[in-house]
């Protein structure tokens, strides 16, 4: 099994990576950086900058510093829910001193609540994250690292253009492209506590942003030259009780666009263009925080906020379940045959893959019986197999490091490229370098060290994405703690590609005059 404890040693402090030329990671001081970033004139460097005074402070998002005194108790109560949960709504209540018979009753009868949601809690006879608030909500099942005070909190790759759209911590969405100089500027009275978005794949115009209050849909002009569309050219999905949403994937022909919210146990399929949903609803696991979309679109992963995951059959609209010990999953992808899904739980520090061969065959009832997690080489179709070691491991001390580094342990973030021959793999506690991995998908699932990819001097990588339509290989964006969107080429050749089919000297940038070397050799 593939581990940290073969990759290479990450380049030394104050060198930032480059890119990958044929398994090999290059790196440069920050002034080579900067002169390759010119370089990348398609896919441009940038930096979201916090905003410091936002333009409007979210009630949902900002605690009151007291209760106004003329406000009705059941005023003060709801504002208590909205801003710390159905524990603050009790609180609320249990703290109320009128001493009128109906009153104490009630104040009884919250205490009474609160001891009885306590010892429920505490046996994990409930599902604890349902006693969260909204923003809590997203703070907990956001793929970004830090989502709450960190510049960066969703980003998204358009699949087929070289356009990409930035959320700030602001709830501001920014979509860049090449040679535009008008960046748009999105805001939207219900685009509160962004988690994340998604492009409509074959459509340049659509933009689905996942937030508290539901799911809010752009339509963007891409000739368009105003810098901030209106509300006008957006809508709104939402449903009682889906809120807040924290992930949407559309189908990758866009016909069909799923939202999640780990606060309702409905997974929600939209025909946007009638703003109508069907709810495919499951009670096991308290809701759902995760989608992710085969490529083939025969298949579609729903993770819920407990140990267990669903897989859809989208041709009978039936599904598989998983119950791990692992904790939650917390990232998957898939391989681009839609054959193979990584997964990467909360409490474990490995990679696990899911085969998918054939179909899932229908059954009679409305949903498969529970699949146990197995973790051996025997399992067959269906099985849960460990491929990947993320356990902590401590490398040597390099030149202009002080001490031993620690990389690896729990996984925060996962990207697989379109060929199926790059995985990069972001972690929770030791953010400061990504793992890069070679992988192979045919025969059978291969995964081997490549290296460690290093971003800005003491900044954290928050997410991660591969963009489709790089030539000539993969090109990984990153997304630092720092609000910096870097961009890593990865130059190989596709194992799907003859060699006389793509040049290897047919670079997109003279890098020559960087790295003082042909990128390619013969």
């Amino acid at each position: 099994m593939c581990s940290l404890s073969g990759f290479p040693d990450p380049p030394a402090k104050g060198l930032t990576t480059l890119y990958e030329q044929h398994g090999h990671l290059h790196s440069g001081t920050e002034q080579e950086w900067a002169n390759f970033g010119q370089q990348l004139t398609t896919y441009r460097c940038i930096s979201v900058a916090r905003e410091t005074v936002r333009s409007s402070v979210s009630s949902d998002s900002t605690a009151p510093p007291f209760l106004l005194q003329h406000e009705s108790i059941w005023r003060q109560a709801v504002n208590s829910w909205r801003d710390k949960g159905f524990i603050g709504f009790l609180e609320q209540l249990a703290r109320y001193r009128e001493t009128s018979p109906a009153w104490s009753l009630a104040r009884f009868a919250a205490k009474s609540l609160m001891v009885g949601m306590n010892w429920f809690y505490s046996h994990g006879l409930i599902f604890p994250h349902l006693l969260l608030s909204g923003e809590a909500l997203c703070q907990e099942y956001s793929l970004a690292l830090d989502w709450g005070r960190g510049h960066v909190r969703a980003f998204a790759w358009h699949p087929q253009t070289p356009k990409f759209a930035v959320a700030s911590h602001g709830d501001l969405v920014r979509v860049y492209a090449p040679n535009v100089g008008i960046v748009p500027l999105l805001k939207h009275k219900s685009q509160r506590n962004i988690t994340d978005m998604a492009w409509k794949p074959y459509c340049s115009s659509l933009l689905a942003v996942a937030c508290h209050d539901g799911v809010v849909v752009w339509q963007l002009d891409p000739m368009s030259l105003i810098g901030r569309p209106s509300s006008a050219y957006a809508s709104l999905l939402s449903r009682r009780g889906h809120q807040p949403v924290t992930s949407v994937a559309w189908h990758p022909k866009g016909s069909l666009l799923a939202s999640a919210s780990p606060a309702d146990s409905s997974m929600l399929i939209w025909n946007v263009s009638t703003e109508e949903c069907v709810p495919l609803c499951r009670l096991a696991g308290g809701g759902v925080c995760l989608l992710r979309w085969s490529p083939d679109g025969a298949h579609l992963l729903a993770a819920a906020p407990q140990s267990l995951f669903r897989v859809w059959d989208t041709q009978f609209w039936r599904c598989d379940r998983w119950s791990t010990f692992q904790g939650r999953c917390q990232a998957a992808c898939w391989s681009p045959d839609g054959a193979q899904l990584l997964c990467a739980f909360s409490n474990s520090p490995a990679l696990y893959a899911v085969s998918f061969p054939k179909p899932l065959n229908p059954c009679l009832g409305d949903e498969e019986e529970d699949s146990a997690w197995i973790p051996h080489s025997s399992a067959g179709s269906g099985s849960g197999l460990p491929v990947v070691d993320l356990a902590e491991v401590t490398l040597s001390a390099l030149s202009g490091h002080p001490g031993n580094i620690k990389v690896g342990g729990a996984v925060q973030n996962m990207a697989w490229d379109k060929h199926g021959e790059r995985l990069a793999v972001s972690f929770r506690d030791h953010g400061q370098y990504v793992a890069l991995f070679c992988t192979r998908t045919y025969p059978m699932l291969e995964v081997s060290p490549c290296g460690f990819i290093s971003g800005p001097h003491g900044e954290h990588a928050q997410l991660l994405s591969f963009y489709n339509g790089f030539e000539g290989g993969s090109l990984l964006t990153v997304c630092w703690s720092n609000g910096v969107v870097s961009h890593v080429p990865l130059y190989y050749c596709p194992l799907s590609q003859e060699p006389t089919e793509k040049s290897f000297a047919a670079s997109p940038f003279p890098l020559q005059r960087i790295i003082g070397s042909p990128l390619y050799s013969s």
